[in-house]
């Protein structure tokens, strides 16, 4: 809404960047903007960058930060949101940091500011706006440095009995497999995100098997492994990442096919930063181990398994339909997020 008030807006906090658009009640982005978070400045510096933000989104449209009414982030572990805290951001370094009331404190105004888990409000913004627009039931699955997700079914965001639906990166899909973060074997966090594909290729390298990635991730200035590189070495037909990667997209098609044995979904999406750079070629081989695994064979086309068609925007305009929500007084999709993030 230009010149007025009533701007809802959605943000997407990452370890590395943050990303926040104003929205419509169509899903329209109005105005996006895009920052380094920079975590290692503090606590207080990262939410005076999204106050920044938040208020060149309201600028852009001929408003300020006092024209906002409410927003809500996206945060990359877990949240309070009645308490509007953020528990445990382990990419952030953030323990019960009150980020509500500080960025209130930072932006002036009476903007309400709500708090949910980045992959939760990613799933709702593909499921509103996405893949799964008109859709009843969606699977979402997220692969970044771990692997998130969420599940809507009627319509809504199952959160389950204690608010811990959604942690499909630790279903078990090898018990002898190697381990994961959160102490078991064969989880598909341990067999297919950023993370394992990194230490899977190290290991090749370790060996003895040529491979050009180390020199590209040296290039690019990161110490970790990123989609780009991930990207990059693929187009050059890198033979260790080629073979690391399928096995990768074999485990998420695995996990694809439990997942659609259990629930029968209309539609997957794939998500996260490896999704969003590699689009259909990323996916495909997913979708066929997928279909290999469905129990019922007839009609599986009609499951449909796609890569997210929102990609970087997913968390903000999932971010911009919560805080609607909860705004109008809609029964809100999450109270308590737990998820962790999958995306930095």
């Amino acid at each position: 809404m230009r010149n007025g008030k009533g701007l809802i807006i959605g943000v997407d906090l990452g370890g590395t960047k943050m990303h926040a658009a104003a929205v419509d009640e169509a899903g329209k982005v109005l105005a996006s903007e895009r920052a380094k978070t920079l975590p290692e400045e503090g606590a207080e510096a990262v939410i005076g960058r999204i106050a920044g933000l938040i208020g060149n989104v309201a600028g852009a449209l001929g408003a300020s930060a006092s024209d906002v009414q409410a927003i809500c982030i996206g945060v990359p572990g877990g949240v309070n949101d009645a308490e509007g805290m953020v528990d445990k951001a382990p990419n952030l370094g953030w323990e019960k940091v009150p980020l509500a009331s500080l960025l209130a404190a930072q932006l002036g105004g009476g903007a309400r500011i709500f708090l949910d888990n980045d992959v939760r409000v990613a799933v709702l913004g593909e499921h509103a706006y996405g893949c799964g627009r008109g859709t009843q039931t969606m699977v979402g699955i997220f692969v970044g440095t771990g692997i998130g997700g969420g599940l809507v079914v009627n319509g809504r965001l199952h959160l389950g009995s204690r608010g811990a639906a959604g942690e499909f990166g630790h279903m078990v899909l090898d018990p002898n497999g190697p381990r994961c973060p959160c102490g078991k074997r064969g989880c598909a966090e341990a067999l297919a995100s950023r993370t394992s594909i990194e230490r899977d290729v190290r290991k090749m390298i370790e060996k003895g098997h040529k491979s050009s990635v180390l020199k590209l991730m040296k290039k690019e200035g990161r110490p970790r492994l990123t989609s780009s590189v991930v990207a990059r070495a693929l187009e050059d037909g890198d033979k260790v990442m080629t073979k690391v990667f399928a096995r990768a997209q074999h485990a998420v098609g695995l996990l694809v096919g439990n997942m659609v044995n259990a629930i029968d979904p209309e539609v997957v999406v794939i998500g996260g930063g490896l999704a969003e750079r590699l689009g259909e070629s990323m996916v495909a081989p997913i979708r066929e181990v997928a279909y290999r695994h469905f129990l019922l064979q007839r009609d599986r086309d009609k499951v449909r398994i796609e890569a997210t068609a929102l990609k970087d925007s997913a968390a903000p305009l999932g971010a911009a339909f919560v805080a609607r929500m909860r705004l109008t007084g809609a029964p809100a999709p999450s109270r308590h997020a737990t998820a962790p993030s999958a995306n930095d």
